[in-house]
């Protein structure tokens, strides 16, 4: 599991690849309207969502002769629990300082 997460991460660290998963996020749409705009060619992103899909962020479905991609929340599901172990880490640490600064006012 950690290394498909360490996978997906480095995908991210590539400005292109975040924009497409950012569109594909707000709308599935096919490879053409997803380079629309971008400062990339078609192949150019065709190849981005290969990588994207490789690293389990997105999924394509047939739509006729097109091919549509979209968010896989399996992935960024795994993302966002590797994330959370640290936001639960720091949760506690801030619940025991909190118990702590109260335990020493009642002194």
């Amino acid at each position: 599991m950690a290394n498909r997460v360490a996978h997906a991460f480095d995908m991210l660290a590539d400005p292109t690849r975040r924009a497409i998963l950012e569109r594909v996020g707000r709308e599935p749409a096919a490879v053409g309207e997803i380079a629309a705009g971008l400062p990339v060619s078609r192949p150019a992103v065709s190849q981005h969502l290969k990588l994207l899909k490789e690293a389990g962020l997105v999924t394509e479905t047939a739509a006729g002769t097109r091919r549509i991609y979209r968010i896989d929340p399996r992935g960024l599901g795994a993302m966002r629990d590797w994330l959370d172990q640290f936001w639960r880490a720091n949760l506690d640490s801030f619940a025991a300082f909190a118990d702590a600064q109260a335990k020493k006012e009642k002194e």
